[in-house]
């Protein structure tokens, strides 16, 4: 089966609504699909009820920040409740934190510079919540950078002066707010953060201590080799198995939905605890 189970829409940093979701998953064949916007679960209904239409399995999902010791980390939550109290007063904790971050990203790009970044990466939000995403694309539109890349390289990690410190919600936090929804709790593309393999290996024993479910096994760009990687990690502590394409839909990135490794999960997937 196709299955893509990590997608975003305009909720939060991606371009397409969550009907243009649901219809370029319907156009890639894909059997089961799941929307999983940045700390927002505003799109789901409308994901949902478009999904129903084309009889496409739709698994209800949001991807949250999270801080885990010194690392921020995104958890996948599947199969939630949009309507748990918890959930939602968790999500708008992290992203007041979001807008008080965009403020400061453009003050700090202002001083290298860059004036009006803040107005100017608002106008390709299609909510009052601006992600670095957003930043990012605006910085390659304006002709600043080249690409994505450039961008984080240049101004937005460390101490570059687009970068911000700061502390999203605790992972125990972020995981007990999944948990309290009925959801399970995925550690999204664990070979992207930029760790050595013996801290991933202890980051994801940690998290299952505090009840983390699963692990994204395959994405876009995962290698026979990362695929192994990653089930070892994940049968190691017992976890998962999920995958999902990450799709965000600006025009300058190569992942397309429903666009990822062929996998046999078999009786591991979390589509079976679903």
């Amino acid at each position: 089966m196709n299955i893509d189970l990590h997608t975003h829409s305009y909720y939060s940093d991606g371009v397409l609504s969550p009907k243009e979701i649901i219809h370029k998953a319907v156009n890639a064949d894909c059997q089961f699909i799941s929307l999983t916007d940045h700390d927002s679960t505003e799109g789901l209904v409308e994901a949902e009820e478009c999904a129903n239409k084309f009889n496409l399995n739709f698994i209800k999902g949001v991807e949250i920040s999270a801080k885990h010791g010194p690392y921020s980390v995104h958890i996948v939550g599947l199969g939630i409740n949009v309507n748990s109290k918890t959930l939602i007063a968790g999500l708008q904790e992290n992203n007041q934190f979001r807008i008080n971050r965009a403020k400061l990203i453009s003050e700090g790009l202002q001083k290298v510079g860059i004036e009006n970044a803040y107005k100017k990466a608002s106008s390709l939000s299609k909510t009052k919540y601006i992600t670095r995403t957003h930043f990012a694309q605006m910085l390659v539109m304006e002709g600043v950078c080249h690409n994505m890349s450039s961008v984080f390289k240049k101004y937005m990690t460390g101490n570059k002066p687009g970068a911000v410190k700061g502390e999203w919600a605790k992972s125990e936090d972020v995981i007990n707010w999944i948990h309290s929804a009925g959801g399970l709790a995925i550690l999204a593309h664990p070979l992207r953060y930029k760790m050595t393999l013996t801290k991933l290996k202890k980051l994801t024993r940690e998290l299952k201590e505090i009840g983390l479910n699963g692990l994204e096994i395959v994405n876009s760009f995962s290698s026979d080799e990362d695929i192994a990687i990653a089930k070892q990690i994940a049968d190691t502590n017992k976890l998962l198995y999920s995958c999902g394409s990450d799709f965000h839909g600006w025009p300058n990135q190569t992942i397309e939905l429903g666009k990822i490794p062929k996998y046999d999960y078999g009786k591991n997937f979390v589509l079976n605890y679903l």
